[in-house]
């Protein structure tokens, strides 16, 4: 394994939690797995992370970190609305699909009532990230005259629901035998269902 040097010992933390959350869970994954995926001692990744719920904390804040700028811009500016709602649909749908990060709401939903810290930390930071940002989007749509609707942040918690069902059941129920879900495919009809109910179908 090649030697971890300071500058990248970060990066290769999350990643190897993000790989012993996603394939162990949270109760059952231990911190010195994680330190073994790395390279280094359990003792040398406590200097780094004082505990297994510190560590979970800052791959929740790093992915969507990560994610976010990749699924919609900061500023929306002069940007039509129905084309970002789409793009956002799509690629939301399509990376929450994945299993390098349908593990989080797998996780939270399966764990969440015995942790309850982690699953409030993740409401905070990744829920309410997601939620506000769709928000935004429609009442951009709105002050352009693109959209018509009553409640923004219903509209968003329609579109953001739709997401995390995608990524549950592709990566909970169609291991057990559910029927394959066609992301791509799903993404489509559900962007055409949110335009068309928000007044424009394109």
């Amino acid at each position: 394994m090649p030697r971890v040097t300071p500058s990248d010992r970060r990066e290769r933390i999350l990643e190897a939690a993000r790989e012993e959350f996603a394939t162990r869970g949270f109760a059952a994954a231990r911190m010195e797995d994680v330190g073994k995926r790395v390279g280094i001692s359990r003792a040398a990744l406590y200097l780094a992370f004082d505990s297994k719920e510190a560590l979970f904390r800052e791959l929740v804040s790093h992915v969507i970190t990560e994610i976010m700028p990749t699924l919609l811009p900061s500023d929306y500016g002069a940007l039509p609305a129905p084309a970002l709602l789409r793009g956002f649909v799509k690629n939301a749908m399509k990376r929450m699909a994945s299993p390098e990060m349908a593990f989080l709401p797998r996780l939270i939903v399966g764990e969440g009532r015995n942790f309850p810290e982690l699953a409030r930390f993740y409401h905070e930071t990744a829920m309410i990230c997601v939620l506000g940002a769709v928000e935004r989007l429609i009442i951009h749509g709105l002050e352009r005259g693109e959209f018509a609707c009553s409640d923004p942040k219903m509209v968003a918690h329609s579109v953001t629901g739709s997401i995390i069902h995608a990524a549950l059941w592709c990566n909970v129920f169609e291991p057990v035998g559910a029927e394959p879900l066609n992301v791509e495919w799903l993404a489509e009809c559900q962007a055409e269902l949110v335009l068309a109910g928000l007044g424009r179908g394109n």
